[in-house]
């Protein structure tokens, strides 16, 4: 019996990267707005990585997901003011 494999086309791969940081963007902005810490370690480098993905797909394809790219910014920019409005932690 065959396997079958999931080969996901790099236009896929790129759109399930952004997908997957505009949620863990969001989950960091909720927990900020919390009042948590959170840590935010290695979030650059995810971002260098669907950029540089997104930087090697065709150009249709790139342009196809500018949309999702300007939406992550919106979110990374929400949660960057988040970060500077938050109440300093107790100390």
């Amino acid at each position: 019996m065959q396997v079958p494999i999931n080969v996901e086309t790099p236009l896929a791969t790129v759109r399930a990267c952004l997908e997957q940081l505009g949620h863990t963007v969001g989950i960091a902005r909720s927990l900020v707005r919390a009042g948590k810490q959170v840590d935010l370690t290695g979030l650059d480098a995810e971002m260098g990585f669907v950029c540089a993905r997104t930087l090697d797909l065709p150009p249709e394809e790139g342009r196809a997901v500018r949309p999702e790219l300007m939406g992550l910014r919106t979110e990374i920019d929400a949660l960057t003011e988040a970060l500077a409005t938050r109440a300093p932690p107790p100390g």
